[in-house]
């Protein structure tokens, strides 16, 4: 069987790479296989940071339609959940996430790309979910992630028309991070994850994870998560080494052993 999601390793950063010819179609296997590239992020040691790139000319154009078009009602019951965790192990991997798009990002790709911690965009991008033309809705992810980025209103009217939304509009309403030349997306999301190689690992994992908690629940309870992430780090190597390094030498030269 063909692999068509690979993690290619280097420098501390890890790169979920789609490469499904001709558009990145999201079908069982290639849901599977990002599941199995998550994972194997999340437990390697070697990998600090995370890059999600679908290559030079597109990310993902969204589900395979032909493959879901033979589903029945009780097959959708059975793999709709497999098919949000496929892509929940994404934005659940405990280290930065960047997703790198170019071309189309549509219905489960751009899905994919909000389970992203920040999004770079080439100026070529085109995101969109455009669900509601097939009859249906986003299953990924879709109504909820976008809807907590950029806002109910914004959300309803990209997920109710099914339009797409052009990287310059995408950058304006929130959408994505950073518009760049489409040949240089990759290079810019390497480069940001890049910075995260030498940083403090738990410190990073209880940020990402305190701050995405906290957005799932009320105030208070989101400011007890983050107590109780704050003490927890006072346990860990990197805490004692980045203190006394800011006391000897001031900050931003520790040198951070991910422990």
């Amino acid at each position: 069987m063909v692999d068509f999601v690979r993690l290619e390793v280097e420098g501390g950063v890890g790169t979920i790479r789609l490469d499904r010819p001709k558009m990145n179609a999201l079908n069982v296997q290639v849901q599977e296989e990002i599941r199995a590239a998550a994972t194997e992020a999340s437990a390697r040691d070697d990998i600090k940071a995370v890059v999600v790139y679908g290559g030079e000319k597109v990310f993902a154009a969204g589900a395979d339609v032909k493959e879901m078009a033979d589903m029945s009602y009780t097959d959708m019951v059975k793999r709709s959940g497999a098919l949000q965790s496929a892509l929940t192990s994404v934005a659940r991997i405990p280290k930065p996430v960047v997703a790198a798009v170019t071309g189309y990002a549509l219905g489960g790709g751009c899905e994919l790309a909000l389970c992203a911690d920040v999004r770079f965009a080439g100026d070529n991008a085109v995101l969109g979910q455009p669900e509601v033309l097939l009859g249906i809705i986003p299953g990924a992810g879709g109504t909820q992630r976008l809807t907590r980025l950029i806002g109910p209103s914004k959300a309803k009217d990209i997920i109710f028309t099914g339009r797409f939304v052009k990287a310059d509009e995408a950058l304006a309403i929130g959408l994505v991070d950073r518009v760049v030349p489409a040949d240089l997306v990759y290079d810019e999301a390497l480069a940001w994850a890049g910075q995260f190689a030498g940083a403090a690992t738990y410190a990073l994992r209880a940020a990402k994870e305190t701050i995405d908690r906290g957005l799932e629940t009320d105030l208070e309870t989101g400011l007890e998560i983050e107590r109780q992430q704050f003490a927890a780090l006072f346990a860990t190597e990197d805490r004692a080494i980045g203190m006394g390094s800011f006391v000897e030498n001031g900050p931003g030269k520790a040198q951070f052993v991910g422990r």
